[in-house]
C-alpha cells in the first residue's frame, strides 16, 4: 500500500515541475556507474556518461557532495535514497526517501510525507516545516546612525587646552540613509545609497564662540557672558558605498555570524552655523547667538566608513580624509565619528 502512496505523491510533485529532468540511479545504469561502498552498508552510486565526467568525478570532494545535497545525518538505521530533480531554468530540488522496515518517509523542501504500515492499518501523515526566509539578491532598506563626533589634529585628538576641543557627550552625529544592497556571492554584498548627515561639535569650553574672520575662523573666549553651550554644526548630502562580508551567511548560520564592511563616502554641505547659549553676567534669561559657518567650513567632505556587526547589533565608524575647515584655514582638523546603526 505504501509504495502506491509514495508513487502518487512523487507523481504529483513531478507534475508541478513539468519539464524537469530527473536523475535516478536505475539498475540499467549500473554498467556506466561507479559504486562507492563504505562501512557496513554505506553505498554511493555515481552515473558516468563520458570520460570527461569521470575526470570531474575524480576531483570531487565527497564531503562537498553531501553538503550540497543537504543530506541529514540518519538518526536510526535504514535505507536512504536521494533524488535530484533539475529544472529547465537551472534550479534544482532534492527528494529524500528514507525506508526503515514498515516506515517510509519522503521529503522535499519543507514538506515530509510519512507512511507507517507497522500496525493493522496504514497511516499516512504530511508534515510541513516552517518556511525558511531567503534573502533576495537585491533589496533596499533604510538605516539610521547615532554616534559621537570628534576630530584629529596632526594625528591626535585636541586636548582640553585647545579652544576648539570638543566634548564627547553632546557632539552628536546623526545620519539617515536610504540604501540598496546587491548580493555578489554567498555572504558578499555591495551596498550603496544616499543620505543626509548631521555633524555637531560641542566645545569643551562653553564660553568659546566660533566666529568667521579674515583668516577663516576665530575661537573667541566670551568673558563678557556666562556660557552654557557652544558648538559648530554642519549638514551634508552624502553618497556612500561599501563592500560587506557576512560570515554568518557565508557559513550558512544566518545572523549568528560576524559582519564587516568598508567603503568610501562623499558629501556636499547643505548648511552650517555656530551657536552660543549664554546669560549675561549681571543676570538675564538664556540667550542664543547663531553665526553662519559657511565661510570656513569645507563645502565637500570625503572619507572611509567601516562597519562591524553581530546578530542585531551593528557599529560604525567614519573618518574624513579632508579637513573640516577650508585647507587655508588653521587649525587643520579631520573629523571622525563612531556609534551604532539601526
Amino acid at each position: 500500500m505504501k509504495k502506491y502512496v509514495i508513487a502518487i505523491f512523487m507523481l504529483a510533485l513531478i507534475q508541478q515541475v513539468f519539464g524537469a529532468e530527473i536523475k535516478l540511479p536505475e539498475e540499467h545504469y549500473l554498467g556506466d556507474s561507479i559504486i562507492v561502498e563504505f562501512g557496513n552498508s554505506g553505498q554511493m552510486v555515481f552515473i558516468v556518461d563520458n570520460p570527461e565526467d569521470f575526470e570531474r568525478l575524480k576531483k570531487l570532494d565527497i564531503n562537498q557532495i553531501i553538503q550540497e545535497l543537504d543530506v541529514p545525518q540518519p538518526e536510526k538505521e535504514g535505507h536512504q535514497t536521494v533524488v535530484e530533480v533539475k529544472y529547465k531554468d537551472g534550479n534544482k530540488e532534492i527528494f529524500r526517501i528514507y525506508e526503515d522496515g514498515p516506515e517510509t518517509e519522503v521529503s522535499i523542501g519543507r514538506y515530509k510525507l510519512k507512511v507507517d504500515e507497522s500496525g493493522s492499518r496504514t497511516t499516512v501523515n504530511v508534515e510541513t516545516a516552517p518556511k525558511q526566509r531567503k534573502d533576495p539578491a537585491f533589496r533596499t532598506y533604510f538605516s539610521a546612525d547615532l554616534g559621537i563626533n570628534n576630530y584629529f589634529q596632526n594625528g591626535n585628538i585636541p586636548g582640553p587646552g585647545a579652544p576648539y576641543a570638543v566634548k564627547g557627550w553632546g557632539s552628536w552625529n546623526v545620519n539617515l540613509n536610504y540604501m540598496a544592497s546587491q548580493r555578489i556571492s554567498n555572504g558578499l554584498f555591495w551596498d550603496f545609497g544616499l543620505g543626509v548627515h548631521w555633524y555637531n561639535f560641542k566645545f569643551e569650553n562653553r564660553s568659546i564662540q566660533a566666529l568667521p574672520s579674515e583668516g577663516g575662523v576665530d575661537f573667541i573666549n566670551r568673558t563678557d557672558v556666562n556660557g552654557f553651550k557652544s558648538k559648530v554644526s554642519a549638514s551634508y548630502l552624502t553618497t556612500l558605498t561599501m563592500l560587506k562580508l557576512d560570515f554568518g551567511k557565508l557559513n550558512d548560520s544566518g545572523r549568528n555570524g560576524l559582519r564587516v564592511g568598508i567603503g568610501p563616502y562623499a558629501g556636499y554641505r547643505l548648511g552650517g552655523r555656530s551657536k552660543l547659549v549664554y546669560r549675561h553676567l549681571e543676570g538675564s534669561g538664556r540667550r542664543k547667538e547663531h553665526e553662519p559657518a559657511g565661510s570656513y567650513l569645507n563645502n565637500f567632505r570625503y572619507g572611509l566608513r567601516g562597519e562591524v556587526g553581530f546578530r542585531s547589533i551593528t557599529l560604525f565608524t567614519t573618518y574624513d580624509l579632508n579637513p573640516l575647515f577650508h585647507s587655508e584655514v588653521d587649525p587643520s582638523l579631520n573629523a571622525f565619528s563612531f556609534g551604532i546603526t539601526f
